[in-house]
């Protein structure tokens, strides 16, 4: 058996497979976030343990003799968070979360620099880890003075597993100290950021062996024998790997809380100025490219909030069969936006409201909003060198159909739909701690799920949303020049 843990931003989810990767269970702990300020969006780490916890517990209590099998512990998280550890492995401040943006300015500073994305291959957006660390040494200096080791959310999880202070190359691509090309710290860019390479956790592939389970949590949780903790993976990395899009040309579009469109790549392909990402894969002498949208599901999860209807609720209004868009245009920037433009302050907007424009309305604009968000990430990786022929989709907002007619036809790319099964970011997870555990080959490991469907781009209505989407591209000029201060 092999456990996956998957540390997100809602809640941590732990997803047990057999050695024919099966999946034998699943479970859950919740966990909250907490916005104290505009733009700050934190969670306290003590919190992820308590939810892993909560999670693998629940997992002895349905699977008990499964999990007692466990032989590989692979690691998922959300990306860029600072978490911050003191000379005790003491946590000095709540972690600082990937769609955190206070650090734009400091981002801005960093990226400005020519150095960072010459190294990186990346420009350095708030979100990342490195500007966070500026802020902290400019507005909390006491804490800075204090730090010893900066870790990931995933790898916080991983010294509480097995003790041990390391990461992973996927995840580390996103911190803006990591040597994208070369695979390893940057020691100039650290020193950038006045810190050196012993504040960072040592490196490994998302394939290796990288630590075992502390014989008190096998204990509780009934597991004998050494059990290896795999390398792991950023999330969207972990997910490609429960995807099988580790090759060349392989894509898939992820509805989440935010949204991504990735790509994997067999060579490195950076192209900062296109606002993509050009991250190291979770497999060796692997690279991938992401364009990042920072609210997706989370779009319409805020107009659920507003209506007082539940998402399904607000897409079920609007059937199965995709509608021309109506003229309401949304701009789904409530936390900023990455994917093209790289800006920490921009804020949503609905255009070409009337009397007419009812709740139905605002909904298909959501989801038509989030869909041109997509398409501005394609247009950023054809201009980084990537075509694509097709994508994938996963995450929550696949469950919608209208929402997956609409993507594939902003697009202009056939959508297709796994099989009925978990192929997320907890099932990338588990995949890597059998190949670590077993020394497997990991391309035989990670193999695409077997297509449902797939979702056609509606070409009747291809010109409707050519138009739409033009009228949204001029959106983000007008209200920047709008709201500027």
């Amino acid at each position: 058996m092999y456990l996956g843990l998957d540390l997100g931003t809602s809640g941590v989810k732990a997803l047990l497979i057999d050695e024919r990767q099966a999946v034998i269970g699943s479970a859950n702990g919740a966990l909250d976030i907490s916005r104290p300020h505009p733009g700050w969006s934190e969670q306290d780490p003590a919190h992820w343990i308590r939810a892993t916890g909560d999670a693998v517990d629940a997992l002895k209590a349905a699977h008990p003799q499964a999990l007692a099998a466990v032989k590989g512990i692979g690691l998922s998280g959300q990306m860029h968070g600072a978490t911050l550890l003191g000379a005790a492995d003491e946590v000095l401040r709540p972690c600082i979360l990937w769609n955190d943006t206070r650090s734009f300015l400091e981002a801005a500073a960093l990226d400005a620099d020519p150095r960072f994305r010459a190294v990186t291959g990346n420009i350095v957006f708030p979100g990342f880890t490195a500007p966070k660390l500026v802020w902290v040494r400019k507005n909390e200096p006491g804490i800075f003075a204090k730090v010893r080791k900066v870790l990931l959310p995933k790898d916080y999880l991983r010294l509480w597993l097995t003790g041990e202070h390391i990461s992973e190359m996927s995840d580390a691509s996103g911190t803006a100290w990591l040597d994208v090309a070369a695979r390893r710290w940057s020691d100039e860019l650290l020193r950038a950021t006045e810190l050196d390479e012993s504040h960072m956790p040592s490196l490994v592939e998302g394939t290796d062996r990288a630590g075992v389970l502390r014989p008190e949590l096998a204990a509780r949780w009934g597991i004998g024998g050494a059990v290896v903790v795999a390398g792991g993976a950023g999330d969207n990395a972990a997910s490609a790997c429960g995807m099988g899009t580790i090759g060349e040309g392989q894509a898939f579009v992820s509805l989440g809380t935010s949204g991504v469109l990735f790509a994997a790549n067999a060579t490195y392909l950076p192209n900062p100025e296109s606002a993509v990402h050009a991250f190291c894969h979770a497999l060796p002498a692997t690279w991938h490219q992401m364009g990042v949208i920072l609210s997706a599901t989370d779009s319409l999860n805020w107009l659920s909030e507003i209506t007082g209807r539940s998402a399904a609720e607000l897409t079920g209004e609007l059937g199965e069969t995709l509608r021309a868009p109506s003229g309401v245009t949304f701009l789904p920037y409530l936390s900023g936006e990455r994917t093209p433009y790289n800006d920490a302050t921009i804020r949503g907007a609905f255009a070409g409201l009337g009397h007419e424009a009812d709740r139905a309305a605002l909904a298909q604009a959501v989801l038509e909003g989030v869909a041109f968000a997509f398409r501005d990430c394609l247009e950023a990786l054809k201009k980084a060198g990537t075509r694509l022929d097709r994508v994938t989709a996963i995450g929550g907002g696949s469950r919608s159909a209208y929402w997956l007619k609409a993507i594939a036809t902003a697009l202009g790319l056939p959508v297709d739909i796994p099989a009925e099964g978990d192929f997320g970011a907890a099932f990338g997870a588990a995949r890597l701690g059998l190949i670590a555990a077993e020394s497997a080959d990991p391309v035989e490991i990670c193999k695409a799920p077997v297509t449902s469907h797939s979702v056609e781009p509606d070409k009747g209505l291809a010109g409707a949303y050519e138009t739409a989407y033009g009228r949204y591209r001029k959106l983000y000029p007008a209200v920047k020049k709008a709201t500027a201060s």
